[in-house]
């Protein structure tokens, strides 16, 4: 099976916007970063199986890949609880350096740890890992591709956030025979 990690391209905001599980716009730039995005990729398969987090800034990537998108709200980025929508500048420096040092599993106030994305991430990772599809897309958010990568690669997650992760990057790996390989990271 061979696996493709998308993250969804640039977003409609400003820098420093908190805005992990809140739905916003891709950028005016969305077409030709996708264009970018398709060169980057190989011709797929009529029945290659799409999945993507339900987020407008996955869904509508998603869909330039296939009429048939199956969304899985597993493939959400980290929810912020009350700092979506927030600019980071605005909360607290203190809270703010406190999840920053222990982002696994420190969530912020009425969200999620990394680590609760880990197993979110990982559950849906299981039930992809038993079909039998031969090509696969994933579009989703760079916390969620850092959490799947890490746990390919058994990394510790206070590590995860080592890994680059940009927008409209590709993450390629295989499963066969049993074992998983990662082809490339951040193409």
């Amino acid at each position: 099976m061979d696996i493709y990690l998308i993250r969804h391209t640039q977003t409609a905001t400003d820098p420093g916007l908190c805005y992990g599980q809140s739905d916003i716009a891709l950028a005016d730039s969305f077409p030709n970063e996708m264009a970018n995005l398709h060169d980057k990729l190989p011709e797929f398969d009529d029945d290659c199986t799409v999945f993507s987090s339900p987020l407008t800034r996955c869904l509508q990537l998603a869909e330039t890949f296939s009429d048939t998108v199956t969304t899985d709200t597993r493939l959400q980025e980290l929810d912020f609880g009350e700092w979506e929508g927030k600019r980071f500048d605005d909360i607290d420096a203190a809270v703010l350096q406190h999840w920053t040092n222990n982002f696994v599993t420190a969530a912020p106030p009425k969200g999620e740890n990394f680590e609760d994305l880990y197993q979110r991430a990982g559950n849906f990772w299981q039930d992809l890992l038993a079909t039998e599809a031969e090509q696969v897309l994933v579009i989703t958010h760079a916390g969620v591709i850092r959490a799947l990568l890490a746990r390919a690669l058994n990394l510790p997650l206070a590590n995860s956030f080592q890994l680059r992760i940009d927008s409209g990057s590709v993450h390629k790996l295989r499963q066969a025979d049993d074992y998983l390989y990662i082809e490339y990271i951040n193409l």
